[in-house]
């Protein structure tokens, strides 16, 4: 039953990020269950990444040791252990993990647990690495745990409620385009609010739009193995969005305008 799926979730997915909320409403029930729980439980680790009041060292213990609760089933008390004194400085999607993990249907609920552990693991090493990205590979890797894996995990997905045969390749490449062109956008906010650079040494801004653009490209050619609509409507949105985000920026402005975006849902949801 649709009403199984808890209202919350889909609550704070809205309020959390309304790029994502309208295409996930595109796809059929299981689907979309799997992918709101995974998107909530992503975010809800991104945010102890990125808590401005957490030193490096706390989140990469942290974030080591809320991997391995995806390991076993999870245990909400032993991650209030670990969150401490704290969790009453972390937002909502966060407190609320376990809701979010057990919202998930039970036949994807270890595909979402396992990307999940390896996100955490990934943000942990990279926390105690203080984000420093120096070479190509720095980035890559960097790219794949935040975003890549995603596209892996996506690609599973697909694949168990959809019959859909991707690549792997190419569904990291999809993930990284996305958070490349992220990275091109934040890029002076992460230097002056975090103190850290996501541009590998020797780059130049015009490099980082190259890398964004190749790995955009993989994502296009990914959108070409994709054969059912519901799916396709969901890829098709944040793509399109991150190739005019991009133009934009190549043309000098910041971002797209509120009026661009809601163009580009109306044609993508029009198709």
């Amino acid at each position: 039953m649709e009403s199984a799926f808890p209202k919350e979730a889909m609550r704070v997915l809205k309020e959390t990020s309304r790029t994502f909320y309208i295409p996930i409403t595109f796809l059929q029930k299981q689907l979309k269950h799997s992918v709101a729980s995974a998107y909530l439980v992503f975010r809800a680790i991104d945010e102890i990444e990125d808590h401005e009041e957490l030193d490096n060292e706390t989140k990469h213990r942290m974030l080591s040791q809320v991997a391995g609760l995806f390991v076993e089933p999870f245990d909400n008390e032993r991650y209030m252990e670990i969150l401490g004194e704290k969790k009453d400085r972390m937002p909502e999607v966060t407190l609320r993990l376990e809701e979010w993990l057990q919202a998930c249907p039970p036949d994807s609920r270890g595909i979402v647990a396992d990307s999940a552990r390896e996100m955490s693991e990934g943000m942990a090493e990279w926390a105690r690495r203080n984000w420093e990205v120096h070479t190509r590979e720095d980035l890559d890797d960097y790219t794949y745990y935040v975003a890549g894996l995603v596209g892996v995990m996506l690609s599973d997905l697909f694949e168990l409620y959809a019959g859909e045969q991707t690549d792997r390749e190419l569904a990291i490449g999809y993930g990284r385009g996305l958070q490349a062109v992220n990275i091109l956008r934040n890029e002076q906010e992460d230097m002056e609010e975090r103190g850290v650079s996501f541009v590998p040494d020797g780059w130049t801004r015009d490099d980082l739009f190259v890398y964004a653009e190749e790995n955009l490209a993989k994502a296009d050619e990914y959108m070409k193995l994709l054969r059912k609509k519901t799916v396709l409507l969901f890829c098709r949105l944040p793509l399109a969005l991150a190739h005019k985000t991009l133009k934009a920026m190549k043309e000098g402005r910041e971002k797209m305008t509120r009026a661009e975006v809601e163009e580009t849902v109306a044609e993508v949801e029009a198709d």
